[in-house]
C-alpha cells in the first residue's frame, strides 16, 4: 500500500477495538455535534491470535504507571510548535517500536463507533476522516490493530512506549508532522475516559489507540491503550 492510502474501511468488524463514545459541541475528533454523541473508539478486542494460542505470554506489552500523567510530565518535555495547516495523514512512524505504517480513513459504522482497518492487513493505520488531521490544532484520533488472526499487528507495541519517544506522520502536503509523547495510559472497558481523550485542544495534538490491558480468552483485550502526544515541530 502507498503513501497516498485512502482507502475506507468496511463494515467495522476487527480483532481490536476500543469502548469509548465521545460527545461534545467542538469540531473534528474533539466533539461533533450530534444529537446522541458520536463513537470514535473502536468496537470488540477479541485477540484471535491469543485466543489461537492458548497464550498469555504472547500479550502486548502495557504502559508502567511511570508513564501515566499521574507520575508528572516526562523531565526534558519539548515545547509545543504552531498548528500546521490541515492536511489528512498518509503514514504514521514510531521508530522506538518499528512502526511504519500506511494511514487509511475512517468513516463512522452505522451504530456510530468508528470504523476500524482491514483486520487481514496488518501493518495499517486509520484516521477519522472527519476529525482533526494530525498536526493541525486540535486532538487528532488515529488507530490501529493490536492483532489479528496471524499475529501482532501494527500498534502491538504500543504500550512499550514511554514519554519522550517521537511519533511521525507524514501528511498529503508532503509535510512530515513530528509529535512528543506526554504520557501513555491504559484503560478498562467502561472506564474509557472520553472528554479526556477526545475532548478539544488549543493546540496540536494527537492520539493513538489500540486494544490492551488485561486478556481473558472469552472475552479478549479488557481495555485500551492510549498515547497522549502534542506537536513540537514539522519538516
Amino acid at each position: 500500500m502507498t503513501d497516498d492510502t485512502d482507502t475506507r474501511s468496511g463494515t467495522g468488524h476487527g480483532t481490536d477495538t476500543g469502548t469509548g463514545t465521545a460527545t461534545g459541541t467542538g469540531t473534528g475528533a474533539e466533539g461533533r455535534s450530534r444529537g446522541k454523541g458520536w463513537g470514535i473508539a473502536i468496537a470488540a478486542c477479541v485477540g484471535l491470535w491469543l485466543v489461537q494460542n492458548g497464550s498469555e505470554d504472547l500479550t502486548p506489552p502495557v504502559p508502567t504507571a511511570a508513564e501515566a500523567f499521574a507520575a508528572g510530565p516526562h523531565q526534558h518535555t519539548d515545547a509545543a510548535a504552531d498548528p500546521l495547516p490541515p492536511s489528512a495523514p498518509v503514514r504514521v512512524r514510531i521508530p522506538e517500536i518499528d512502526v511504519d505504517a500506511p494511514v487509511m480513513r475512517l468513516g463512522l459504522a452505522p451504530d456510530g463507533s468508528l470504523e476500524v482497518p482491514p483486520a487481514g492487513n496488518p501493518n495499517i493505520a486509520g484516521w477519522y476522516k472527519d476529525g482533526t488531521p494530525p498536526g493541525a490544532k486540535g486532538t487528532a484520533i488515529v488507530a490501529g490493530h493490536v492483532d489479528n488472526s496471524e499475529g501482532p499487528a501494527v500498534f502491538y507495541a504500543l504500550g512499550a512506549l514511554k514519554k519522550g519517544h517521537r511519533i511521525e506522520v507524514t501528511r498529503r502536503d508532503g509535510t512530515t508532522a513530528v509529535f512528543t509523547i506526554d504520557a501513555i495510559e491504559v484503560y478498562e472497558n467502561g472506564e474509557f475516559p472520553d472528554r479526556k481523550v477526545y475532548g478539544p485542544a488549543d493546540r496540536a495534538e494527537l492520539r493513538v489507540i489500540t486494544c490492551g490491558g488485561e486478556f481473558d480468552e472469552k472475552t479478549g483485550y479488557q481495555g485500551n491503550v492510549v498515547a497522549y502526544a502534542h506537536l513540537i515541530g514539522a519538516r
